[in-house]
């Protein structure tokens, strides 16, 4: 790992956006550049790393072995390069620190975050879904992007989005000819128990030797991307679902700022109060009074016919 080290780690998120829509222009407009800055900076980085990260001209997007081996050090590179930040920052401008659970992409609301309050540094931390809940509690982040359900007492949580479920199967499965399947098509079929999303990997794994096949949030099926698989939505499964969630006795300004982002709150609509020198008071409007209709005759004259 200490070949990463004097890696941009702006280099490195961006790798991981693309690595989790494996899709350049999706992962462009989620990070609000150009598809060729994008792709110019892919390009910059597997010269550094002496290694293609992505199957060259593969339609969809196919990360390579490095690159799904770059993928599982992401997060470790980001969080080091954010902790070392950290350690520059005064006690005083500690900011505010943002969890994730696998297959959430966060990287709109934290661009938006920059953007508005570029002075309030935001650590963003990966988590498995099995500890999202002990760092709430345990006070290691302000928020978390969770998958529910979860233990809500003493917490908040905002129901954000649902995700659909898709079935994993080898490549040359006759299930793969489809695009969409119900669980009735399931049924005679050797399934996988899948209820730890943090052992996917290993599933897909099991899935690829012949095990069984495996039902999986479409997120993390696509995390997990693998050439010898494919997934296919599952039309009548349970949907997971994703919220934002955080301690209910600290609601601090900055959790409320933040929660602002994720809801789509305009930088014009700020929550916080204007002083009240900020803005004179306006004198009340008094709608004015439309006008009565015109009269118009029952009667109407014959249009004119024009000659042709």
């Amino acid at each position: 790992m200490s070949r990463f080290d004097s890696i941009d780690v702006t280099r490195v998120r961006w790798f991981a956006a693309v690595a989790q829509e494996l899709h350049f222009a999706r992962a462009a407009k989620s990070l609000n550049i150009s598809r060729q800055r994008l792709s110019r900076t892919v390009i910059d980085l597997e010269e550094e790393l002496g290694t293609k990260l992505f199957v060259p001209g593969a339609q969809p997007t196919e990360l390579t072995e490095d690159g799904r081996a770059f993928l599982a050090a992401a997060p470790g590179l980001i969080d080091a390069a954010e902790a070392s930040a950290a350690q520059q920052v005064p006690d005083s401008e500690t900011g505010l620190r943002v969890g994730f659970a696998p297959g959430v992409t966060v990287s709109k609301w934290t661009r938006i975050w920059g953007e508005r309050f570029p002075e309030t540094p935001l650590r963003v931390v990966a988590l498995t879904a099995a500890d999202q809940e002990d760092a709430l509690r345990e006070d290691r982040v302000d928020m978390c992007f969770v998958r529910l359900p979860i233990d809500r007492e003493g917490l908040n949580a905002i129901p954000l989005y649902r995700e659909v479920p898709v079935v994993v199967v080898p490549k040359d499965h006759p299930i793969s000819v489809f695009t969409e399947v119900g669980t009735a098509d399931l049924a005679d079929e050797r399934m996988q128990e899948t209820h730890a999303i943090d052992d996917a990997a290993v599933t897909l794994e099991m899935v690829a030797a012949g095990v069984g096949h495996a039902v999986l949030p479409h997120s993390i099926a696509r995390l997990h991307a693998r050439r010898d698989l494919v997934y296919r939505t599952v039309t009548d499964a349970p949907e997971t679902e994703i919220a934002l969630a955080w301690p209910a006795d600290r609601t601090t300004d900055l959790v409320e700022e933040f929660i602002g982002i994720v809801r789509g709150r305009s930088a014009h609509s700020s929550r916080a109060p204007e002083s009240p020198r900020a803005r004179p008071a306006q004198p009340k409007r008094v709608a004015a009074k439309k006008p009565a209709p015109a009269k118009h005759s029952a009667k109407k004259k014959p249009a004119k016919r024009r000659g042709r």
